[in-house]
């Protein structure tokens, strides 16, 4: 069984996701942006390991706390080449919000659409969803039907796309052309606020969903 915990984390309260092979104690996490002894909590019960830290892109609220969730778990940072720009620029982003200086992460690796990576006996995949930032990717458990889409999908909304790097029209692209099609009952584990469906997205959603052409 994969494993699936978070907690919501820091002035945004952006939610920082693990995902654990129950069977093998190997995880990843995604997006550890802040409280990271809280973001390690998540690790118990089981005593999982984290193999890896997943960002789904480079904004603050979901990559402040990286540098320091690796130096503790030992685990390489990876993330989109196109959001190193935005990553490389956290203490400009922490400066924009009157916060104190943020070190950027090392990054091991960049990732690519269609990578694959195991997680104890579970396989993930990611997916290039460019429009929130450049190098947007989402996180696709296909097995347990279940993506985890950092900013670019919410219940009831979309990633805003005024910020610098944003793209509407590829947001857009993103969630029809890469999102909907992974089928409507993959739970959609999301940046900020509540879980939902990619069926619920695709029928409801008012920026993206049908009901825009009801």
């Amino acid at each position: 069984m994969l494993v699936v915990r978070h907690v919501a984390v820091g002035p945004f309260q952006m939610n920082a996701w693990l995902a654990g092979c129950d069977r093998t104690g190997e995880a990843v996490l995604i997006d550890p942006g802040d409280e990271i002894s809280r973001v390690l909590g998540l690790l118990e019960p089981g005593g999982f390991q984290v193999g890896r830290i997943v960002l789904t892109h480079g904004h603050i609220d979901h990559a402040a706390g990286a540098a320091e969730a690796a130096r503790r778990t030992g685990a390489p940072v990876q993330i989109h080449e196109g959001d190193e720009p935005i990553l490389a620029r956290l203490s400009a982003q922490a400066a924009m919000f009157g916060f104190a200086p943020v070190e950027p992460p090392a990054i091991a690796r960049h990732h690519v659409h269609g990578e694959r990576f195991a997680v104890g006996e579970h396989e993930a995949t990611v997916l290039h969803v460019p429009g929130h930032t450049p190098g947007s990717c989402a996180i696709h458990f296909a097995a347990a039907r279940v993506v985890f889409v950092g900013d670019t999908l919410f219940a009831g909304s979309v990633g805003r796309t005024d910020l610098p790097g944003g793209d509407g029209a590829a947001l857009d692209r993103s969630i029809r052309q890469v999102l909907f099609p992974l089928g409507d009952d993959v739970r959609v584990l999301c940046g900020h606020g509540p879980p939902t469906t990619i069926g619920e997205e695709r029928r409801e959603n008012p920026f993206v969903g049908e009901r825009l052409r009801r």
